[in-house]
C-alpha cells in the first residue's frame, strides 16, 4: 500500500490521516502516480488533443507528465485509469493555490475517452481527498473561456465563477480570456459527500 506522508512544512491542518492507495479510488476511476510506461500514452493524448488547432496552450495540463519534481508534497502528478480494466485515460496534476489553504489542479482526458464521466469522477475523488484528508479549505481553477465543456463540468460540480482575466496567446499575438472558478470545502462537502447521521 503506497503511503504519502504529510508535508512537514504545511502545518497541523495538513497532517490528517496519510493518503493511501484506497483514498484515490472513485466510482469509475483510480488515481495513481504516473509511471514511466505511461509517458508514451500521455504524449499521444497530447498530440491528438492539439492536432489541427492553431493554439495548443489550452492543453498545458499534459505538462504534468513531463515535469521533474513537484514544489511540495501536495503537488501531485497523477494518472487517471479505469477501475474496470486499469486503462490509462488521462492525467491530473495539483499545485498550491494563490490563497492560503487553497490548491488548484489541471485535468486532461485523452480524446477517445472524453464524455465517459472520467474527468467528473477524477475531480470529485481528488477534491474529497484534498478537503477531507489534506485539510485544504478551497480549490481554485482557471479555465479558458472557449472551453465550454470544462466550464459546464465545473459548474455542474458546484464551482462558482470568481473572476475573469486575460492571458497573452504567444502563438497568435492575441489574448485568451481565463475564467477563474472556485469551490470551498464546505460547499463541496454539502454537495458531494453523504451525511452520516
Amino acid at each position: 500500500m503506497t503511503m504519502i506522508p504529510p508535508h512537514p512544512q504545511l502545518g497541523a491542518r495538513h497532517t490528517a490521516a496519510p493518503i493511501t492507495t484506497s483514498s484515490w479510488v472513485g466510482r469509475r476511476i483510480r488515481l495513481r502516480g504516473i509511471e514511466p510506461a505511461d509517458r508514451r500514452t500521455l504524449i499521444r493524448f497530447d498530440r491528438s488533443s492539439t492536432r489541427g488547432l492553431a493554439q495548443a496552450e489550452g492543453y498545458r495540463h499534459w505538462a504534468a507528465h513531463r515535469a521533474q519534481q513537484p514544489d511540495s508534497a501536495d503537488d501531485f502528478q497523477l494518472a487517471i485509469e479505469t477501475r474496470r480494466d486499469q486503462q490509462l485515460v488521462g492525467s491530473m496534476c495539483t499545485s498550491q493555490g494563490d490563497e492560503p489553504d487553497s490548491f488548484g489542479y489541471g485535468v486532461g482526458i485523452g480524446p477517445q475517452h472524453r464524455r465517459c464521466g472520467y474527468a467528473d469522477d477524477a475531480i470529485v475523488t481528488l477534491l474529497a481527498l484534498m478537503f477531507t484528508q489534506r485539510g485544504y479549505r478551497k480549490c481554485q481553477v482557471g479555465i479558458y473561456a472557449d472551453n465550454a465543456a470544462s466550464l459546464a463540468l465545473h459548474d455542474k460540480l458546484g464551482f462558482r465563477v470568481e473572476d475573469r482575466a486575460t492571458e497573452p496567446d504567444s502563438l497568435s499575438d492575441g489574448v485568451h480570456e481565463l475564467i477563474l472558478m472556485g469551490i470551498t470545502a464546505r460547499e463541496f462537502t454539502t454537495r458531494h459527500l453523504p451525511r452520516r447521521d
